[in-house]
Parts: structure tokens; C-alpha cells; sequence
């Protein structure tokens, strides 16, 4: 018993922590509450933090690199310049985006541009080899024009009977089919007056628009060609006199009544082939009625002293359509420009739409401002 007791007493006594074990306490966990007050303290200051420096500097904090989060409280720089598409202004807050539909996000963004360019290169292939094809198919038609005939013909030769055998095949033409002669060479320049147009306009020479070239020369082959063979005949039959005052009398009644109804058939139609209401159609030609009359009055009055007075009935339409590409890039300008100025427009507000909902659900994401 005494041996027991001594080593009892010999034996250290047991620790605090050990005292708690053995009273049914468990050890604490690695984290513990006080650390994870701290921390929940920590994160609320720093989204405060950044709210309040986005508020001062009124600019949104961009996403940092991939796999990384933006630090908070810090604003991103931004490159210099745009970077594509348009910037709209939204209360301060400045937004960049494209008429592709490109977000918030870089990588849409990217691949919209790519796409762009690659419709615009495919765009412009298509139109040289429309042009290359016309021209390489006119030009033939030309130049072989006499190949029934070539059999022993020097190159001389050919150049030289060239023009005056195609203005024989054209008068040949004239008498078998006048208004099918008539209707493909209205058709020929109303097209090339239009991409004249759409150059003077400032696009490139290969980047016009098809469509809209296509829509004039079918307004020429269909309607120019056809009426005007019908209204020279008419004029003649109106004014069938030879004394002196006959020729300005044609100009006048040409400049006034047939310049108003040809100018109103052509913007009516341009119009309806644009897939235009008929109320848009009937405001635009009211606001630019006069001033395509008035505009042709610079120009026609001379070439019809040469109409009336120098060219036969049926060599008239020929002269008419040589001025024509004069005309037809005055009277194709008036009929688009606020067609296209609108489409822009409409484009735009479009564009800033989306902007302005991608805004929105952008600013949803926000963590909210609190106390």
C-alpha cells in the first residue's frame, strides 16, 4: 500500500486539455468560429470597397484573365481606341458592341469579326466575277461581231469594220424587235449607272451592293426601255409640226410632264422592290419629288436640244440612255440615301437595345449594396 501510494504521488498531474478529454470535450475543429467571423467580415468590406469605387468612377469592372477572378476595388484598364462595332453611352457608363451580336465577352466578339470579314471577301469575290463576266461577255459580243466574216481578216481589219457592223447588227435589231432592243440597253445602264452611284457614294468599285444595282436594272429593262419607246412615238404624234418653236416645246413638256411621272414610277417601284410600306413610299417621294425634278432641269434641258432637234425617232432612246448614266447616278442617289440612312438608323437603335438589355442582366450579376 505505501509502495501504490508513492507512486501516485510521484505520477504528473494531468494537464488542462486532458482534464476537458476526459470530461467528454472535443478538440476544436481547424477552423474556428472567431477565424470564420473574420473572414466573412473581410469579404463583406472588400465587395463594399469595390461598390463604392465602381460608383465614384461610374465605370464596371472587367473580368480579369481566364481562371481569375477581378481584384476587388481595382478598375481595369482598357484598351485605347474601339475595339469594333459601336459605343453607346448608357448613364454614364460606356459600352462597346457590334452589329454581330458580340456581348460582354471577348471571345464572341473575335469570331463575329472573323465572320464579317469573311462574308466580306466572299461579298467582293462574287462581285468581280459578276463584273469580270459582263464585261469579258460584252467585249466579246463586240469584237466577234464579224466573225462570220473573219476568213483571211488582218487584226487591222477587225478593228477597223468593228464599229460600224455592230451599229448595223443594232439597227438591224432595231427593226425585227425595237422594244426588246430598247428595254436591254435601258436595262444595261440603269445597272451601271447605280454601281456608278455606289462608287460616287464612296464604297469600293467590287464592294456594291448587288441588290440594289439588280433592283435598277430591272426597273430599266422592265419599264424604262418600253415606256420611253412608246412616249418618244407619242411626243412625235403631239407635236407634229417642223417650224422652230417645236423643239423647245418637247423639252418642256419632257422636263415637266414626262420627268415627273418616270421620276415618280421609278422611286415608287425602287420602293415596292425594297419591300417599303406604301405610306414609307409616299412620304419619302413627296420629300424628294421637287428636288429630283429640279435636279434633272440641270442637266436634261441641253441633251434634249440634241434629242428633239439632231436624233431620229428610233435612235433617240440610245442618246437618251448614253446621258442616262449621268442621270440614273443622281436619280439612284435621291431613291436610296434615306432608304439606307434609316436602315442605319433602325440598325443602330437595335444595337443599342441589346447593349442596353445585355446591360442590365450584366448588372444583375452584381453582388448587391448593402448597410
Amino acid at each position: 500500500m505505501a509502495a501504490m501510494a508513492a507512486a501516485v504521488a510521484s505520477s504528473p498531474s494531468p494537464s488542462p486539455a486532458s482534464t476537458r478529454l476526459l470530461r467528454g470535450h472535443h478538440p476544436p475543429p481547424s477552423c474556428s468560429a472567431p477565424s470564420l467571423l473574420r473572414l466573412t467580415r473581410s469579404s463583406r468590406r472588400l465587395r463594399l470597397r469595390a461598390a463604392a469605387a465602381a460608383e465614384e468612377a461610374d465605370v464596371l469592372p472587367g473580368p480579369g484573365a481566364e481562371g481569375e477572378m477581378a481584384a476587388g476595388g481595382r478598375l481595369e484598364e482598357q484598351p485605347e481606341g474601339p475595339i469594333g462595332g459601336s459605343q453607346v453611352d448608357i448613364g454614364g457608363l460606356a459600352f462597346q458592341g457590334d452589329m454581330g451580336g458580340g456581348g460582354f465577352a471577348g471571345g464572341s466578339g473575335g469570331a463575329g469579326a472573323g465572320g464579317g470579314d469573311g462574308n466580306k471577301m466572299l461579298d467582293r469575290g462574287i462581285n468581280t466575277a459578276i463584273v469580270l463576266g459582263a464585261s469579258t461577255y460584252a467585249l466579246t459580243k463586240l469584237l466577234t461581231v464579224d466573225h462570220d466574216y473573219w476568213h483571211g481578216w488582218t487584226i487591222f481589219e477587225i478593228l477597223r469594220y468593228m464599229p460600224e457592223h455592230n451599229w448595223s447588227a443594232y439597227e438591224e435589231a432595231l427593226k425585227t424587235n425595237p422594244v426588246l432592243a430598247k428595254m436591254m440597253i435601258s436595262g444595261v445602264v440603269y445597272s451601271l449607272g447605280d454601281w456608278i452611284a455606289q462608287c460616287y457614294e464612296g464604297k469600293p468599285i467590287f464592294e456594291f451592293d448587288r441588290a440594289r444595282m439588280f433592283r435598277s436594272g430591272l426597273v430599266g429593262f422592265t419599264l424604262h426601255g418600253s415606256l420611253s419607246h412608246y412616249y418618244y412615238h407619242f411626243c412625235e404624234a403631239l407635236f407634229p409640226f417642223k417650224d422652230w418653236w417645236v423643239v423647245p416645246a418637247k423639252v418642256v413638256f419632257d422636263q415637266t410632264a414626262w420627268s415627273a411621272i418616270w421620276n415618280s414610277i421609278y422611286f415608287v417601284v425602287l420602293g415596292f422592290l425594297r419591300l417599303e410600306s406604301p405610306a414609307t413610299i409616299s412620304s419619302e417621294l413627296k420629300s424628294t419629288f421637287w428636288p429630283m425634278l429640279t435636279a434633272g432641269w440641270k442637266l436634261w434641258p441641253f441633251a434634249h436640244l440634241v434629242t428633239y432637234g439632231l436624233v431620229p425617232v428610233e435612235q433617240r432612246l440610245l442618246w437618251v440612255d448614253c446621258v442616262e448614266l449621268i442621270w440614273v447616278t443622281i436619280l439612284s442617289t435621291y431613291s436610296n440615301e434615306k432608304s439606307e440612312a434609316r436602315n442605319s438608323e433602325d440598325a443602330s437603335t437595335s444595337n443599342a437595345s441589346n447593349l442596353w438589355r445585355k446591360f442590365r442582366a450584366f448588372t444583375c450579376l452584381l453582388p448587391a449594396k448593402s448597410g
